[in-house]
């Protein structure tokens, strides 16, 4: 008896989710159009659990008072799961269990449900048991329902207060390339490239695994004395581009050497002539040597920061923004769209 538990727990759980699908599936049959066409109004968009376990202060009319958002209302408060719009499941919780998917609550047939992730396809795990669940996506990536990417180039505004022609180049000292790495796994693609490339010239090491930590007061300034900066991904995949990139090497003023996605990605995103791809160059002894030559070249150097005359950065690093964005979006996402195969979408 005591083996046949945890099977007759699964056959329930299984159940369970095949009834809710099918539920929804008739709910679905019910509406018509394929997007919201009712007037603008009040939304709520409930946040099941917060991302990481770690909490933001909803006081007031958060999206109003600080994006300049209107008419809504963010909360995570449970209890208003009757009535809200769309409700927000952050994957790594539900991956971990510290969550569950509220499946024995009864769900309006107006209510989406939306999965959010800002991790690559690698940390996703089995997603299969979440088809048939969601409506809609909130991820990095470019072809997500809402697309929220870690950071993103935006026009100077010239109304004679902000002009990109006032940009400064931070002043460089000894410092040649510099790295800031926390998590180092030596089976990383961006492990192996510095083993390689540190044979060649100096690279500056921050952060933990170096036991050279650096403040968030202290990152910016240090990196900004280097004139190249290592914006390696610890993953590769389609749009993934993180802080390394927009922080660190953009924010801090330093010409980023990056490896990620295909140099194709990366130029659909920010302005081709700002970076340097690590596949441009057949051996890192050649990156080597076009870093050391183009250090010493200021006029060449320069040119990489030329766009910062007329663009600037854009970071998304709070979670209610990329929460209240879904206001912005809600009326031109589809009202009977869903997900039947996340795992094949996430994937690609």
């Amino acid at each position: 008896m005591t083996a046949s538990k945890p099977l007759f727990l699964s056959a329930i759980m299984i159940l369970s989710i095949s009834s809710y699908m099918l539920h929804q599936r008739l709910l679905l049959l019910a509406q018509t159009g394929t997007a919201h066409q009712h007037e603008p109004r009040n939304l709520t968009i409930l946040l099941w659990h917060w991302p990481f376990g770690r909490p933001y202060s909803l006081e007031g009319d958060v999206c109003s008072d600080e994006y300049a958002i209107p008419d809504c209302l963010l909360s995570d408060n449970t209890s208003l799961f009757p009535q809200a719009d769309v409700v927000v499941f952050h994957h790594h919780e539900l991956k971990t269990g510290r969550s569950a998917l509220p499946l024995h609550l009864p769900r309006s047939v107006s209510q989406r449900w939306l999965w959010l992730s800002l991790e690559p396809p690698v940390h996703n795990g089995n997603l299969t048991q979440y088809n048939g669940l969601f409506n809609w996506t909130m991820s990095y990536r470019g072809d997500a329902d809402i697309s929220m990417p870690y950071g993103k180039i935006v026009p100077v505004p010239h109304n004679g207060i902000s002009n990109g022609s006032s940009y400064v180049i931070p002043k460089k000292g000894a410092c040649l390339a510099s790295w800031v790495v926390s998590n180092y796994r030596p089976d990383h693609a961006r492990s192996q490239v510095y083993q390689s490339l540190r044979k060649y010239i100096p690279i500056e090491v921050y952060g933990h695994w170096s036991k050279r930590p650096l403040t968030d007061q202290r990152l910016i300034p240090t990196i900004g004395h280097c004139n190249f900066y290592l914006a390696f991904e610890n993953s590769v995949a389609l749009d993934y581009i993180t802080e390394k990139l927009w922080r660190n090497a953009y924010q801090a003023g330093a010409v980023p050497v990056v490896l990620g996605p295909t140099r194709a990605n990366y130029e659909a995103l920010v302005p081709p002539g700002s970076f340097i791809h690590v596949s441009d160059f057949n051996s890192t002894e050649g990156l080597a040597v076009f870093l050391q030559q183009l250090a010493t070249d200021r006029g060449r150097y320069e040119g990489y920061f030329k766009w910062r005359q007329t663009h600037r950065i854009k970071m998304y690093t709070d979670w209610r923004e990329r929460l209240c964005n879904i206001c912005v979006n809600y009326q031109r996402l589809p009202g009977n769209k869903v997900y039947y195969d996340l795992e094949a979408w996430a994937s690609r």
